[in-house]
């Protein structure tokens, strides 16, 4: 297994975790989790990779050993402290950026925010939500102020043992040896000796916005680095939002004016984690293209 390393940075009034594999002198990959996820879920792609590489792969805010908020998340912040830390670790050159899931949202929302910034991007399964009806707005935002009246929880495991078979039980392909190691990294002690996500409760409130795909079609027309599209055919959240067909899914690929698309068979939603040696290997072909 690569080894890494911790930093940690002061970012928009937040305290971020950004791991970091290989030499500061090799080329750099920058790599965004998705939700409920760590950076550290990234080491069985990193592990496959194989050329050097200088991976940064921060823990969004309220994740893993970043900040929490302890009070309501807004999607805008994901985008301005990714905008921070990339001109932190790359002020002068555009980057190229890895995105799961909320990471590969994140990525694409940046890409056309600010083309210049980056050279090369990798969407893993992150391509937005489904299609929401203005007249949803109205029940969305009595939820939101509903949820206000609680205080959120994650639920806690005896042990981290306990906490692996649950991610076995979301994920049945995960070995136990994957299944420990991310239990490891994404389970934190619940101060009543259990185990439970680490990650700020709060996520889990409903954002009383409703997302409006129309705009980030929009910021989606502004990229101008090639991007690769990765799915896979068993992944819950593509079943969930679209069909390779759809003709909403083929108004946002054809948002992208270069763009390849690949599925990889044998595998759910969390790519990098069920075929990281192929994962890696696309990375790599699209970076050295």
């Amino acid at each position: 297994m690569k080894s890494s390393r911790s930093e940690f940075l002061q970012i928009r009034g937040r305290r971020l975790h950004v791991r970091i594999w290989g030499s500061d002198s090799a080329p750099l990959m920058v790599l965004l989790h998705g939700w409920c996820d760590v950076s550290a879920s990234w080491q069985f792609m990193v592990d496959a990779l194989q050329g050097e590489w200088r991976v940064v792969a921060p823990d969004w805010r309220g994740f893993g050993l970043s900040e929490w908020n302890n009070d309501v998340y807004w999607f805008p912040d994901y985008i301005a402290d990714l905008d921070a830390l990339l001109l932190h670790y790359s002020p002068h050159d555009p980057v190229r950026l890895v995105g799961h899931s909320l990471g590969g949202n994140a990525t694409c929302i940046y890409a056309g925010i600010r083309p210049e910034r980056v050279s090369r991007l990798v969407n893993l399964e992150g391509l937005g939500l489904r299609r929401y009806q203005s007249e949803e707005a109205p029940e969305r935002y009595a939820n939101w102020l509903d949820q206000l009246r609680d205080t959120p929880s994650f639920r806690s495991y005896p042990d981290r043992r306990a906490f692996a078979a649950r991610l076995q039980k979301e994920n049945p392909r995960l070995s136990d040896e994957k299944a420990v190691l991310l239990a490891q990294f994404m389970g934190e002690d619940d101060g009543a000796g259990g185990v439970r996500l680490a990650a700020d409760p709060y996520h889990r409130w409903v954002n009383p916005i409703i997302y409006r795909v129309e705009e980030a079609m929009a910021l989606w027309r502004r990229i101008t680095a090639p991007v690769l599209w990765v799915t896979a055919p068993d992944s819950f959240i593509f079943k969930q939002l679209f069909t390779h067909d759809s003709a909403d899914y083929r108004e946002r690929i054809a948002c992208f004016r270069d763009i390849r698309e690949v599925s990889i068979d044998d595998c759910g939603h969390n790519l990098h984690h069920d075929q990281p040696e192929q994962v890696a290997r696309l990375v790599e072909e699209h970076f050295r293209t």
